[in-house]
């Protein structure tokens, strides 16, 4: 069964919604941290953040990457970690050593 094929405003619209659940569950799962993010799916909240300022600036819209991590925590950056921010234990940090994109 082929997926079905959208235009593309519905597309965009689906795509926003799945991006924004997306966002909202990461603020929900404090409890997960970046680097277990990063080992396991080779992404994390910093990465979206990248993504989301990359996607501003080919718009032509000026935001930093202090006010993309804002929007994508829903706080600044330095409370989240202040709040929810554990140490990275030896495990973890060896891992994410083997596991790091090379493009991060």
């Amino acid at each position: 069964m082929a997926a079905p094929e959208f235009d593309d405003a519905t597309r965009t619209a689906l795509e926003a919604a799945a991006f924004r659940r997306l966002v909202q569950h990461f603020r929900e799962r404090s409890d997960v941290q970046n680097i277990d993010l990063m080992n396991l799916a080779g992404f994390c909240r910093n990465c979206l953040s990248k993504w989301y300022r990359a996607a501003a600036e080919e718009k032509g819209l000026a935001l930093t990457y202090d006010e993309a991590r804002e929007i994508i925590y829903g706080m600044p950056y330095k409370e989240w970690q202040a709040l929810h921010q554990k140490e990275a234990s030896a495990e973890q940090l060896a891992a994410f050593a083997v596991a790091q994109p090379k493009d991060h």
